[in-house]
């Protein structure tokens, strides 16, 4: 009994400990609680405070910024109100100018109004007057009709046909001298006018020119070459010759032999094939063939590129492709020291131009230009002269009338029936006459500079003279003691003259008289 009250009593003691203990732990934890509530209070009425701080420096800014952006439309206001302003005032003084002058221009009106109102007035009397001093001039005029055909014994409708064959005699008279005139002037300006057209297109022209040849000169590596062009017993030149159809001719000169031929484009066949052979060293009476036919193959390839360029270059489309081959031959065909092909080319661009300004057909004038000397291509294998062979072949090639006519006539061989036909012979004439047009031999250009420089040397008091340009222009140096100025201009009048009539020469002669007195000095 006593161990079980103990027991309880121990039990009892643990039990209030135990109570003691968390009631302690209770009132710990209700103060760490309570501590903890205030320390989040004064977290939260920190974050209060510095959220409404925060708040009030975010609310100073949104005031600051109105502010800042109410001040700038004021002033923006304030400026578009002074522009408007400053613009009505000026629209007033204007409006007030424009009043100003309304007001002026009214009272000027109505002065001349007045001023005008008076002038009728005047006119409708001065009207009256004249109304009456008429009726009077025409009774005066009644009488002196009457007088003048009781003195005359004509009537009136005779005096009347009298004076009008004598006005029609004096009209034809002075309409004849005026036609005249005017024919005159229209025949000097039409002068004036060609000769200025055919200079500019001239100038506007002038293609490149080749010497007109009949031989070709074939460099050689060395002279032994030729023993092997020739062959043993001379058959390889015979084969060569044969299959070419021109003359090579083995000389003298060093390292080079000659084709000579008049046809060029044979020539030009025979050199291509002889520097092919000569390149492979192979030279004998089979390969000579072979080389000559693919040297042939190749010059008609050449030829019919040469036609497409040049129809192209030109600016004539839709040849006929024969007709384009013919052009290419006369790249290699000259007369008289002129390429065919390139007097071509320049007589369409001279005819182009020509048409141009006169207003005629430029296609036509182009393409008859181009095709004019097409019988020269096949003159020397056809019978007749290179303007029927030409026209002929334009005609078989189905080129249009103009073209056959201009190509026909432009030698005056028949009539020209057309503008473009007309200009054709003129420009075939300029590009064939033009200053240094036609080449001379050195030899002939020589003399001719020697002779004209002896022309102008045989005049008294002359010092030395000097060809330039070509021959075109020669000066002379005069001695000044024995010439004057007023004798040097007779003197220039007095060679060009004798030029004139002693020498022949393309296009003109230019003369320079120099006068001038040199004084020379030396330091030493």
């Amino acid at each position: 009994m006593a161990i079980s009250l103990e027991f309880i009593g121990a039990a009892l003691a643990f039990f209030l400990s135990l109570v003691g203990a968390l009631l302690v732990g209770f009132l710990f934890g209700q103060k760490f609680t309570r501590m903890r509530l205030g320390a989040a209070k004064k977290e939260a009425e920190k974050i209060l405070e510095g959220a409404k701080k925060e708040a009030e420096t975010k609310k100073r800014e949104v005031l600051l910024e109105a502010k800042d952006v109410f001040y700038k439309r004021e002033i923006e206001f304030e400026k578009k109100t002074q522009k408007r302003r400053q613009e009505i005032e000026r629209l007033s003084r204007e409006f007030a100018r424009k009043e100003e002058e309304l007001n002026r221009k009214v009272d000027l009106l109505e002065k001349e109004e007045r001023v005008l109102n008076l002038k009728n007035n005047q006119l409708l009397a001065r009207e009256k007057s004249l109304a009456l001093k008429e009726e009077g001039l025409k009774a005066t005029l009644e009488e002196e009709r009457r007088n003048l055909e009781r003195l005359s014994g004509l009537t009136r409708e005779e005096a009347k046909g009298m004076l009008l064959t004598n006005l029609k005699r004096e009209m034809t008279q002075e309409q004849a001298a005026v036609i005249k005139t005017a024919l005159d002037n229209a025949r000097e300006e039409a002068d004036r006018k060609a000769r200025e057209i055919i200079s500019i297109a001239i100038q506007r022209c002038a293609p490149e020119y080749t010497a007109e040849i009949t031989v070709s000169t074939v460099s050689l590596p060395s002279d032994e070459m030729k023993g092997r062009i020739i062959g043993r017993e001379g058959r390889n030149i015979r084969a060569f010759e044969a299959a070419t159809g021109i003359d090579l001719i083995v000389d003298d000169t060093p390292e080079a032999v000659v084709l000579s031929s008049f046809d060029p484009v044979r020539r030009q066949i025979a050199k291509i094939a002889l520097e092919k052979l000569i390149a492979d060293g192979r030279i004998q009476p089979a390969r000579i063939e072979e080389v000559v036919g693919k040297a042939k193959r190749e010059m008609e390839a050449t030829i019919r590129k040469v036609g497409q360029e040049t129809a192209l270059e030109v600016g004539v489309s839709n040849l006929h492709p024969e007709e384009i081959r013919l052009l290419g031959r006369l790249k290699y065909r000259t007369s008289y020291g002129q390429n065919v092909l390139e007097h071509s080319k320049e007589v369409a661009y001279l005819a182009g131009m020509l048409a141009t300004e006169l207003g005629a057909d430029v296609g036509i004038a182009k393409r008859a230009g181009l095709l004019h000397d097409i019988g020269k291509a096949v003159d020397h294998e056809v019978e007749g002269t290179h303007a029927r062979i030409g026209a002929d072949l334009a005609r078989r090639y189905r080129e249009s009338p103009l073209v056959i006519q201009a190509i026909a006539s432009h030698h005056e061989e028949v009539e020209p029936k057309s503008v473009e036909a007309v200009l054709i012979l003129a420009a075939d004439a300029i590009s064939a006459s033009r200053p240094g047009v036609r080449r001379e031999t050195l030899e002939r250009y020589v003399k001719r500079l020697e002779r004209l420089e002896n022309i102008a040397e045989s005049f008294p008091g002359i010092q030395k003279s000097y060809c330039i340009q070509a021959g075109r222009e020669i000066r002379i140096m005069v001695e000044t003691d024995k010439v004057s100025d007023a004798q040097a201009v007779q003197l220039a009048r007095d060679i060009s003259k004798k030029i004139e009539k002693e020498l022949e020469y393309p296009g003109q002669i230019k003369v320079t008289v120099i006068r001038e007195k040199r004084a020379v000095e030396y330091a030493k």
